[in-house]
């Protein structure tokens, strides 16, 4: 008797652990690590999500040193009339940036998941008359996009807090019109010295395997930040 309930325990977790993988083939959970979502995809465990709360992090002074948003906007070769889809833009640090060098007839489509973060953009959108960004709010699988209409989707330090990386980009790329770019910016995990917790960096190798497991294209790796890559892609 107590081999038979021990086989059929056994068989109980194995139907489980299988309807778990039909369920969510691209994943699995973790207990989560400091600063981790314990969620675990492609062998890298996604990070916590920085609350709206935490807006005034993104309007830092110091990021203009450590970032240097112009040498980003150089590196997109942005022209008027393109259109934008700023993923994660949170406070609309890049947003506002990118819409003077789109302006008059481009636009910024500025996605963030978060409604109080939404509020904070808008604000920051009115205070600088940037007329031509338009606030999205998407979902954790969704950027919401309309299909073919995009030229250049940046993520600027977001895309491992992505809790279902794959859903996503799938949705930027289907929102690209032929020859469309998907730009990732991440600080570089390579590099010890970048004083930024693990789980919110990525090695290029990692952005790289992760996008071609999206069907994405690597077009070329940037290297002029003082802490972050610019790796570009394509959709075939």
């Amino acid at each position: 008797m107590h081999r038979r309930a021990r086989r059929l325990a056994l068989a109980l977790l194995l139907l489980a652990r299988t309807a778990l993988a039909d369920e969510h083939p691209l994943y699995r959970e973790v207990t989560p690590s400091p600063d981790g979502s314990g969620i675990v995809y492609m062998g890298r465990e996604t990070a916590t999500v920085m609350g709206f709360a935490g807006a005034s992090w993104l309007e830092r002074p110091e990021r203009r040193s450590e970032e240097r948003p112009e040498l980003l906007i150089a590196a997109l070769d942005l022209k008027p009339g393109m259109q934008v889809a700023d993923i994660g833009a949170g406070s609309g640090y890049y947003s506002w940036r990118i819409a003077e060098r789109v302006a008059p007839s481009g636009g910024v489509l500025a996605v963030d998941v978060q409604p109080g973060m939404i509020a904070v953009l808008d604000r920051e959108m009115k205070k600088r008359n940037a007329t031509n960004v338009k606030a999205v709010l998407g979902t954790t699988t969704d950027p919401r996009l309309p299909p073919g209409t995009v030229d250049l989707a940046l993520m600027v330090d977001v895309y491992h807090e992505f809790d279902h990386p794959r859903e996503m980009l799938d949705g930027i790329a289907r929102s690209l019109k032929p020859g469309g770019r998907i730009v990732f910016v991440e600080y570089r995990a390579e590099d010890f010295t970048v004083p930024i917790s693990p789980h919110h960096k990525m090695t290029e190798a990692q952005v790289r395997r992760e996008a071609a497991a999206a069907g994405l294209v690597w077009q070329r790796t940037v290297e002029t930040l003082p802490w972050q890559h610019v790796v570009v892609f394509t959709k075939p």
